[in-house]
């Protein structure tokens, strides 16, 4: 499982797509793309979206994603993405209390299980407490990370 912290963005695109029974239907999907701004993010999604879909397409909306990292699976069967919201635990040493900070990730995983597995995982190593305080499995079709041409430079010398 690898991580990515960037600035994220869910794009609403819709098309028309030819369902399996051969009727064209239009749909509208929810495609993740990392960013620096709204103009950065619906050119990407744009670009992403111009070598799968043939045809017109729209982007209907874009919104920033309150995601703090994605943590992308190896796992070929991994073809879901999860919203796992963590409640990091604290002890305000004055008061003694209890303070409850909530975080969002967003976790590339098989099934719902598979998902909470993960996180335990990639927790394990921290030494802070937390709970999960829900799992929920996402209407997200694919997440694009961007490329820069200096990690694009990198990749191709492999």
């Amino acid at each position: 499982m690898r991580s990515k912290t960037s600035t994220w963005f869910e794009c609403k695109i819709s098309y028309d797509k030819v369902m399996d029974d051969g009727i064209e239907k239009k749909v509208t999907q929810i495609y993740v793309v990392d960013a620096l701004s709204f103009t950065e993010a619906e050119s990407s999604i744009i670009e992403e979206m111009s070598s799968y879909i043939s045809g017109a397409f729209e982007v209907k909306d874009i919104k920033k994603a309150a995601y703090r990292e994605v943590f992308f699976s190896d796992d070929t069967s991994s073809d879901r993405y999860y919203k796992c919201r963590l409640q990091f635990i604290t002890i305000d040493e004055k008061t003694e209390k209890e303070k409850r900070s909530a975080v969002t990730y967003l976790v590339h995983a098989s099934s719902l299980f598979s998902a909470v597995k993960s996180i335990g995982e990639i927790m394990s190593g921290s030494i802070q407490d937390y709970v999960i305080s829900s799992v929920s499995e996402t209407l997200i079709m694919d997440v694009f990370e961007h490329q820069s041409p200096l990690s694009e430079a990198k990749t191709s010398k492999v």
